[in-house]
């Protein structure tokens, strides 16, 4: 297989939606409007014989809820034979005792469970759903009965800005070890709620600054952040192992029907994983070159933080400008200041 110095020879991860199906209807969900067809068993057990054959390390499954989708279990056991570290992150409300042992016997090495507020209240608003906080804090429960490690996602909006510090005592007291704090990423309902739920350029600043001072004063329980313009602040750099978005770099994601795109939350096909070689799509595609080799545009031209952040989270951008090389517009670097 054909690898750059630039361009490793196969994404490490492979983000895998099987189905779009969801049990929640989250005011912040990218793909509530999608409604592919799904693949047959067949032939979705053959994505996973050539993801391994190509030398993927992890898949994640998303959605879509992946406990809707009844062939999980086999899929993942499929994947946990050929070598694969199996994860996925759900929402948790159908993740009871019974479920986790199956996670297990399928070859689970991590799930991550969405709760997105400390408060209960706030939770179930922004999910759609009463009862839902309960469910996945008993879910994280299950999880570590059963042995699978588990993670916190938690999606940084206004409903949980003041408040948002609560969940690393809610990690602590669930034996939740990283809880990963996201940007919000302005697609499908997320666009759509954005005028109330997404922060001011200002106000992300405020947050990382805020949270880069907790993660120093705590030592059990880590904080993951997944957001390139976190370079923009003074004596920081992002944990990423490339400068900039990681997808199309590092990771892919596939859509139920087996299309590729750069990430689930860039809904551009680049290609089908069972019609087209894959290896054309990694090295070839046009849309992962042009991400991969961006042109500095607007405020980014010339800004001394480009090199790290590459114009911050390329599907927020992509989603709010339309274009990869325009400047993130949660960016709160000023026009005339060059990231000084």
């Amino acid at each position: 297989m054909r690898a750059s110095s630039d361009v490793l020879s196969a994404p490490l991860t492979v983000n895998w939606t099987l189905s779009y199906r969801c049990n929640f209807g989250c005011r912040h969900c990218y793909s509530r409007d999608r409604t592919e067809d799904q693949l047959p068993l067949e032939d979705v057990s053959r994505i996973v014989i050539l993801l391994a054959a190509l030398g993927v390390v992890l898949i994640n499954f998303g959605g879509g809820e992946p406990l809707v989708y009844p062939h999980l279990h086999h899929v993942a056991a499929l994947a946990s034979e050929r070598g694969l570290n199996v994860s996925m992150n759900s929402n948790g409300y159908l993740l009871d005792g019974n479920e986790t042992v199956r996670l297990a016997e399928s070859g689970f090495t991590s799930v991550g469970i969405s709760i997105d507020s400390p408060v209960a209240s706030d939770h179930d608003q922004l999910r759609n759903m009463t009862g839902s906080f309960d469910r996945a804090v008993a879910a994280l429960d299950n999880l570590a009965r059963t042995g699978i490690k588990s993670t916190i996602s938690c999606v940084i909006n206004r409903l949980n800005l003041e408040n948002w510090e609560g969940m690393v005592d809610l990690c602590r007291s669930h034996g939740v070890s990283t809880l990963y704090l996201h940007n919000y990423k302005c697609t499908g309902d997320a666009l759509t709620n954005m005028d109330d739920l997404d922060l001011t350029p200002m106000q992300w600043r405020d947050f990382y600054v805020n949270a880069l001072e907790v993660q120093k004063k705590v030592s059990d329980v880590h904080l993951s952040f997944d957001d390139p313009i976190m370079a923009a602040l003074e004596d920081h750099r992002p944990e990423s192992a490339v400068p900039g978005s990681t997808c199309g770099k590092l990771s892919l994601h596939i859509k139920p029907n087996g299309d590729i795109t750069p990430c689930g939350f860039i809904p551009l096909s680049i290609g089908n994983i069972l019609r087209d070689d894959f290896n054309s799509i990694w090295f070839e595609s046009p849309v992962l070159m042009k991400m991969r080799e961006k042109t500095p545009q607007g405020k980014c031209d010339g800004c001394s933080c480009y090199q790290s952040c590459l114009g911050g989270c390329t599907a927020r951008v992509w989603a709010l400008t339309g274009s990869f090389d325009s400047p993130d517009p949660h960016c709160w670097v000023a026009e005339d200041s060059e990231g000084e």
